[in-house]
């Protein structure tokens, strides 16, 4: 990429951004569809089908970072992006939520509450990981990297008997939220496209060709855009915590809107919260892919981006428990509290990096 002159890096950065964008709500659209007529729903499949579709670009940066040896590049890609994907809740409440109410009053639920504490524990467990000696692992696998993954799947279990219903009043929805259930989309978008005349086999041959064109692209947009930016001055950690963040969070963006346009508020939440849960699990492939300890090689940065993620999601866990009435600039409280804090991180992070 070096050989490359600016502007060719800025165009294929760019492009890649938007095959990301396009195949992002392809990705979508087609995992809702085969959910649902796979039977998989809201189970166990769906979630885990929902979060590796919508995380694909980091999956592909943090296998060829892996592949390549660069543990601190894998580290950084995966926890510098979930702190600026929490925020795309802000992006979503100001842009896609009609009738006009904060985000987080009309997708108030103890589920989505829960939802989040998974992420809070995943990410503490990754702060005590970091600690661990880089010599404590066993075949390949590191204590940390495993109890991540373990974790994830009691998570996952516990989510998916809780989506079944909660023993409190009204199943543990808040009154007054979303008027259809959530996952409601899931099931208008499998209607149409059976009334598009769009088979499951046609589905599924979509689905792989996004999956493929996401992990492409999600290496080019990662070499192209960190050659660019660093040419301009934009350290490493910055760019990975902001622009390469932003980018291969827009899967977040194309499916959130998706489903706040249809009115599914829950939904738009859990796919975030349940896609910073999985994050932290792909430690494990990029440890057995590399034959080492991950989390040891985390910097300082990373840390402390990890903790960032811990405050912007309990700020929005809080905004589901209180559900503010009031908005400014067409976003609820938590959502305008969550920028704000996102910034002081960001700024905080480069007194840090330089």
């Amino acid at each position: 990429m070096g050989s490359l002159s600016s502007p060719v890096l800025l165009l294929l950065f760019v492009a890649s951004a938007a095959v990301i964008w396009y195949a992002g709500i392809k990705l979508s659209d087609t995992t809702d569809v085969l959910a649902e007529r796979l039977h998989l729903g809201s189970a166990l499949g769906g979630l885990v089908l929902l979060a590796v579709a919508t995380n694909l670009p980091e999956i592909a940066i943090t296998v060829s970072a892996a592949l390549a040896g660069q543990l601190d590049v894998a580290v950084g890609n995966i926890l510098g992006g979930i702190a600026i994907q929490t925020v795309v809740l802000a992006v979503l409440d100001a842009a896609g939520v009609r009738p006009r109410a904060p985000l987080t009053r009309l997708a108030a639920s103890l589920q989505l509450v829960l939802e989040g504490a998974l992420v809070v524990v995943v990410l503490a467990v990754v702060v005590m990981g970091t600690q661990l000696s880089p010599d404590l692992y066993a075949a390949r696998v590191a204590p940390a990297s495993l109890a991540i993954a373990v974790l994830w799947l009691i998570g996952l279990l516990l989510l998916n008997r809780a989506g079944r219903g909660l023993p409190w009043r009204e199943g543990g929805d808040a009154p007054d939220n979303q008027p259809e259930p959530r996952g409601h989309s899931r099931g208008k978008k499998e209607k149409a496209a059976t009334d598009q005349g769009v088979g499951t086999r046609r589905a599924a041959l979509v689905f792989a060709v996004a999956a493929l064109a996401t992990l492409v692209a999600g290496v080019v947009i990662e070499c192209t855009g960190e050659e660019f930016f660093g040419r301009q001055g934009l350290s490493g950690v910055l760019f990975g915590a902001t622009v390469l963040a932003t980018a291969t969070s827009l899967p977040e963006i194309s499916t959130g809107l998706t489903s706040t346009k249809l009115g599914d508020y829950q939904l738009a939440v859990s796919d975030i919260f349940g896609g910073n849960a999985f994050l932290p699990v792909l430690f494990l492939p990029a440890a057995v892919i590399s034959g080492k300890p991950v989390l040891p090689a985390a910097h300082d940065t990373d840390i402390y981006l990890t903790a960032l993620g811990i405050i912007l999601t309990v700020v929005y866990m809080t905004g589901l428990v209180f559900r503010p009435r009031r908005q400014y600039a067409r976003m609820g409280v938590d959502s305008i509290t969550a920028i704000v804090v996102y910034l002081i991180g960001i700024a905080g992070l480069a007194t840090i990096a330089t």
